[in-house]
């Protein structure tokens, strides 16, 4: 059994409640530099652990990974402070806000000799953990294209008062998750083309930046890929359509993965169709309050971390991957600005970064 100190405990929530429900983890210490939170969780889950130092977790020796649940742009730091602390790392999504940190980060990792996982927890979810393993299968034969969207009412989501910040976008906070299914399929992609706008919702809400996005992948080898996101209107009934959806378009067949609805939808390679569902899974994913947090997803892959680390294999997405997800999101945002297709090559190369 593994030890793992938490950081950051307002998504650190769902990873809470994954360690200690997990039997491959024991949770040591949670942290957030504000007090009030941590009695909050520490009288939640009747586990008294908690300090406010970061520090004390990093000097800890019995704690082998630490868990970042940080604002975005403190991620960078906090990840380096964890690996020349010689601890195991796993960081949310998006894993840095800045390429001009990445070479660090990987000279890091690459010293240190410790793991870093990036948390991307819609690949954990039961319908895309069944539509992977179907595809590596080979059920709908070779992949032509891949459609990803995440489209949500979220207009709830700016009383938070830093999501009406400059530094706050969709692109990053939404879209970075069909992103990640794209790059599941096609880690290659090599230019990218979107356009986008800000919603007269989102003007009203007080956004700074656009709400609604298209985008067009190309792939090194021609293969084609979309991704789109709408944040700020109304969506249709789930029995219809899901918030996110992730699409595989082969040459023997077609896979919908849906989120987060526990509903997966294939016709494979032998032309029968099937929709499964997992509704006795509802409580292992969505522990608490509505659909608000999935701490099912966390446990999943805490649970893959932990193997990765005693049987000392990568853990998917690792670090360059995590690195070239930010180098395309930040592609797809000079695209926003521009109005023209984005090499990721380019945005990589401007900050030395070789992957």
């Amino acid at each position: 059994m593994l030890t793992l100190g938490i950081l950051g405990l307002g998504e650190g929530r769902s990873t809470m409640s994954a360690a200690l429900n997990s039997p491959k983890w024991k949770l040591k210490t949670i942290c957030d530099r504000n007090e009030a939170l941590c009695r909050h969780r520490a009288e939640e889950f009747n586990f008294p652990h908690y300090t406010t130092q970061y520090q004390e977790m990093l000097d800890d020796t019995e704690i082998d990974a630490i868990a970042i649940y940080t604002p975005d742009h403190l991620h960078a730091e906090h990840v380096a402070q964890a690996l020349r602390a010689g601890k195991h790392v796993v960081c949310t999504k998006p894993f840095i806000d800045d390429l001009a940190k990445a070479n660090e980060l990987l000279a890091l990792a690459a010293s240190s000799g410790k793991k870093v996982f990036i948390g991307q927890s819609s690949r954990f979810f039961e319908p895309m953990k069944r539509q992977r393993a179907d595809y590596e299968a080979g059920l709908i034969g070779e992949l032509i294209t891949i459609e990803a969207y995440y489209h949500a009412d979220h207009r709830w989501f700016l009383e938070k008062g830093w999501s009406l910040e400059n530094a706050f976008k969709w692109l990053y906070g939404g879209l970075s998750h069909p992103v990640d299914f794209i790059r599941w399929y096609l880690p290659n992609i090599e230019e990218v083309m979107g356009y986008g706008m800000l919603s007269s919702n989102g003007t009203k809400g007080g956004l700074k930046h656009q709400d609604t996005m298209h985008f067009i992948f190309r792939a090194t080898d021609g293969r084609v890929a979309r991704v789109s996101g709408a944040y700020t209107g109304p969506v249709q009934p789930v029995t219809r359509d899901s918030e996110m959806s992730c699409i595989l378009r082969g040459t023997e067949g077609a896979s919908q993965g849906d989120y987060m609805d526990l509903r997966y939808a294939i016709t494979d390679r032998t032309g029968e169709e099937r929709i499964i569902t997992w509704e006795h899974k509802l409580k292992h994913y969505f522990r608490f309050e509505g659909k608000s947090h999935h701490a099912g997803e966390y446990q999943n892959y805490l649970e893959y971390f932990a193997d990765s680390i005693e049987q000392d294999f990568t853990a998917y997405p690792d670090i360059r991957e995590g690195i070239g997800t930010i180098a395309l999101l930040q592609a797809m945002d000079r695209s926003l600005s521009t109005g023209q297709p984005i090499k990721v090559r380019d945005v990589l190369a401007e900050h030395g970064v070789q992957l």
